[in-house]
This record gives structure tokens, C-alpha cells and sequence, in this order.
């Protein structure tokens, strides 16, 4: 393969005016995604003074946070505690999401279909900035080291469907998601070199689907398509992934492929009717 003549430099820093400069700024309400977003990760539970450091907030600001979060039922207190964890209802807001987006509705039939077929893992992911976010998921009859969920995200330069998706954006927006990805290895076989993730791009745009090993989790292959809405825009994609003891790339392409195509493309056509 020729060498990719596009250079990766460092992403240039905006000029825009930061959001918070903003009169329409509200930053108390900023504040309170902030708490909220400091439940993460290994912090399920967590003191007030904990909460404070993760969110970066004063103790005062975030009591009040906390307070009127437990009141919104978001947050609550654990019995006899003086730790918080989040609560309930913060997957009303996710259950709307998901409510909301026809592409998730148009897509569960077919991800169905394949994990009955094929008895393996079909996923359908979005793009969020340079990352890939699991917005549907229809698990496989067997259990492999791969516990990912809807709602969890990877680097899209590490993954089949954020190659997919990448390779319909032009390359100035290649260049720009790759620059302002943390390069860092999940497995010991991430590509965490720019210049490798850009050809495996220019890959997937050349053949229309992207094919990954060992990439996010040792001992997957995951197969991915884009789906596009007018104009060619990628707004998703399709996936299946699989134990690599069981697909070769070869056997993948031959019978994984053809069913991520077409539940890409006939996927596309719906929404672009619509």
C-alpha cells in the first residue's frame, strides 16, 4: 500500500471564545453535570468530600448540588451512609435518548436478525466527538472477554465502526479527530501510531467497511459498516463482533461482511426516505 502523504500535526488551538464567556452560560447548572459526571468510572460511591474533589467544586457548592439533585431524585443517599450514589432516574434521560432516535428504531430489527443468524454480537454505534458511543446492542449466544454497553465508548480511531464512520468524513476531519485522540494502548496490540490509524482509514473508505483485531480487546474481531443519511453524512454504524478464535479475517469478510452491508445500506435507504 503507498504511503499516505497527510500529515498529523497537533490540533490547533481554537479561537473560538470558551462556551463559559457566554452571557447565556448558566454556570450553576454546569455545575451540576459536573457532580453528576463525577460518578464514573470506579467512583460508584462516593462522601460529599469526595464528590466535591471529583467534580473539582467547593465543599458549600457542592452540598448544594447534592441536595437539590437527592430532591430531583437523581442522586441519593445510601442507608445509614454518608456516601451518594447516583440514583434511578438518570436513565430516564438515556431512555429518552434512545427513545428519540429513529435510527435506533430502524436498526434493532436488523441487529436481531444477525445475532439470530449468527449467534454473535451486533452493536450500533454513534460518533461523539472522536469517540464512538454503544447506542444498541443485541448480545450473542456465546461469552467472550468483550463487556462493553450501551452507553460505553471507545476511541473511534481504534475501532471498525469509528473507521467506517470516519472514512465519509473529509480529511481535514480525519486529520483533526485523530490529532485530538489520547493515543494511548488498550490492548498490547492498539495502532496507537496517527499515521497507521489514518491508512487504516483511507482503508475502510477504499472497500466500505473496516475490519479490527485485537484493537479494544484481546481476542475480538469486530466487522463494521457505515450508515449514512443524505448527502453521505455518516450517523451511525453497524457491528458485529466476534471471538477471533472462532473468525478469521478471511471468515469474516465471507460470512460476517454481508450482513453488516446490508443492514448498513438498507438501514441507510429508511432513514434516507424519511
Amino acid at each position: 500500500m503507498p504511503k499516505t502523504t497527510h500529515s498529523i500535526a497537533e490540533p490547533v488551538a481554537s479561537v473560538e471564545p470558551s462556551p463559559r464567556e457566554s452571557s447565556l452560560f448558566m454556570g450553576s447548572l454546569a455545575k451540576a453535570f459536573q457532580v453528576l459526571e463525577a460518578f464514573r468510572d470506579t467512583h460508584r460511591e462516593m462522601s460529599l468530600a469526595e464528590i466535591a474533589r471529583a467534580a473539582q467544586l467547593d465543599r458549600s457548592a457542592t452540598q448544594r448540588i447534592i441536595f437539590t439533585l437527592e430532591k430531583l431524585r437523581y442522586i441519593r443517599r445510601l442507608p445509614d451512609s454518608n456516601l451518594y450514589t447516583l440514583a434511578p432516574e438518570v436513565l430516564r434521560l438515556s431512555y429518552n435518548y434512545l427513545r428519540s432516535q429513529r435510527i435506533v428504531e430502524r436498526a434493532y430489527p436488523y441487529l436481531i436478525e444477525m445475532t439470530h443468524t449468527l449467534g454473535e454480537t451486533s452493536n450500533l454505534q454513534e460518533m461523539d466527538g472522536n469517540e464512538v458511543v454503544f447506542i444498541a446492542k443485541v448480545p450473542g449466544r456465546y461469552i467472550y472477554n468483550s463487556d462493553f454497553s450501551v452507553g460505553s465508548r471507545l476511541p473511534a480511531a481504534y475501532t471498525a465502526s469509528g473507521r467506517a464512520m470516519m472514512a465519509k468524513l473529509p480529511m481535514d476531519e480525519r486529520l483533526r479527530l485523530i490529532a485530538t485522540t489520547p493515543l494511548v494502548k488498550i490492548t498490547a496490540q492498539t495502532v496507537t501510531d496517527p499515521e497507521q490509524l489514518l491508512r487504516g482509514i483511507e482503508a475502510a473508505e477504499r472497500d466500505g467497511y473496516a475490519i479490527v483485531q485485537n484493537q479494544t480487546v484481546v481476542g475480538d474481531i469486530s466487522v463494521a459498516a457505515a450508515i449514512t443519511g443524505r448527502g453521505g453524512v455518516p450517523i451511525g454504524a453497524i457491528t458485529i463482533s466476534a471471538p477471533s478464535t472462532r473468525w478469521g479475517t478471511a471468515k469474516a469478510e465471507a460470512e460476517l461482511l454481508p450482513h453488516v452491508l446490508l443492514a448498513a445500506t438498507s438501514i441507510s435507504n429508511i432513514l434516507d426516505n424519511f
